[in-house]
């Protein structure tokens, strides 16, 4: 079985992926590394350099790959993965997968995403927190059609083993 976890940047994808896949004994991918580890660079340095659409495309190869891979195994995606191209259908219709959307509230992304925003490309040119806020507001509200495609939706404002344990039962 795969799991993968999406939702958006700050919602804990990494951290609840690599304490699930440990209590399920299994493997933790975060989809980020191997995109970083393939082109040979890190996510923002591939945005500056090679821009946006590159990593999407490069971002949707991958995916395929894994979602064709017969290893059982925890995903962490990007904020955006589900949101480009025909990816929550993939995930969907792909019998062996679950995918996860991992629900966070604007105020908690806020807090998560403010001291990390210099690590993050899409935030990174903004200010302040009001400024975070208003663009998560508005992208959350972009992306949700597609993160409640999702098979199972879980609140993660609260601890990672709190969160595992919702998607373990």
């Amino acid at each position: 079985m795969k799991i993968i976890l999406i939702g958006y940047m700050g919602s804990g994808k990494s951290a609840v992926g690599r304490h699930l896949a440990k209590v399920l004994s299994t493997t933790f991918i975060d989809l980020d590394t191997v995109i970083s580890d393939t082109v040979g660079m890190e996510i923002p340095q591939i945005f500056d350099t090679k821009g946006e659409i590159f990593f999407r495309k490069k971002e949707q190869e991958i995916l395929q790959q894994l979602l064709e891979d017969d290893r059982s195994f925890v995903l962490a995606t990007g904020g955006g993965t589900p949101c480009y191209g025909a990816v929550m259908e993939a995930l969907n219709k792909t019998e062996d997968v679950v995918s996860v959307f991992l629900k966070v509230g604007v105020e908690t992304l806020t807090n998560r995403l403010f001291p990390e925003k210099q690590h993050r490309p899409l935030i990174s040119h903004l200010e302040n927190k009001k400024d975070l806020n208003e663009f998560i507001r508005k992208h959350l509200f972009e992306r949700n059609f597609y993160y409640l495609q999702a098979k199972l939706q879980v609140k993660a404002n609260s601890q990672v083993d709190e969160v595992v344990s919702e998607i373990v039962l």
